[in-house]
């Protein structure tokens, strides 16, 4: 599901809502979540999951094509861990 089929969903289900306003609703949400990750905290939707930031260390990678070495610089990746609710739905308990 895309963000633009997220709020379509979201609209029809709730018609008392204009449909711009489900956008920026959306749209808050996610930006909030995106804030909060820069800033390096945790954001945790119960029974979805966690997002968190995981600090990875510089290192020694190769290119694959030449196979020469290369240096990868330290960085901050995304990381997101499913909760419980959210698990047992995909494992059909």
């Amino acid at each position: 599901m895309i963000r633009s089929e997220l709020i379509q969903k979201i609209a029809e289900e709730n018609p008392h809502l204009y449909q711009r306003d489900v956008e920026r609703i959306v749209n808050t949400i996610f930006e909030e979540v995106i804030s909060a990750m820069a800033r390096g905290d945790r954001v945790e939707l119960r029974g979805f999951g966690a997002f968190s930031v995981k600090k990875r260390d510089s290192r020694v990678g190769r290119n694959p094509r030449t196979g020469e070495s290369v240096e990868v610089d330290e960085k901050c990746v995304p990381f997101f861990k499913t909760g419980k609710l959210l698990r047992d739905r995909l494992n059909g308990k």
